[in-house]
């Protein structure tokens, strides 16, 4: 698989999957940064059920998008990235079973962001990582939404790539 990750229209792929989350998570900053947040661009965390090229993508955008953070701390920029990282590897692993596959994103979310908002903006720790966790769900089902249409339509992303 990492072969494959390596060529060029894959180097592509990921690029544009990172510009997209960078993007979208910037253009929404109110709902994407803070303890009770809902990043819209963790949809895409569900892609590598389908494109294993997203997750060098989401990891970076992701890693993109919380430099951009207005509370920017390295705490955030290395282990919100790390726990969208995790995320998708855990979604690609477990992409023959959808619900799981789709609970590593919110799951990975959930504990480490959680954790790390918690901790630099002395929030209680379970509450954090319920609402963090909440919006990653909310999240995900987008990302259903967005793998729904993609079939429907019937567009072969292994073609693109």
């Amino acid at each position: 698989m990492f072969k494959k990750l390596l060529t060029t229209r894959s180097l592509c792929a990921s690029a544009v999957i990172a510009a997209l989350y960078a993007a979208l998570t910037a253009l929404l900053a109110p709902i994407s940064y803070g303890s009770i947040q809902c990043r819209i661009s963790e949809a895409f965390t569900l892609l590598p059920m389908v494109l294993p090229q997203a997750i060098p993508g989401l990891f970076v955008g992701c890693l993109i998008a919380n430099l951009f953070s207005p509370m920017v701390t390295i705490w955030d920029i290395l282990f919100g990235s790390m726990a969208t990282l995790l995320a998708a590897i855990g979604t690609y692993a477990l992409r023959r079973t959808p619900i799981l596959a789709a609970a590593c994103p919110v799951i990975a979310n959930g504990l480490i962001v959680g954790t790390v908002l918690s901790v630099t903006l002395n929030l209680p720790l379970a509450l954090t990582m319920a609402e963090v966790a909440l919006g990653e769900l909310a999240a995900v089902a987008i990302g259903f939404a967005l793998l729904t249409a993609i079939k429907r339509t019937k567009i072969d992303l292994s073609r693109l790539v």
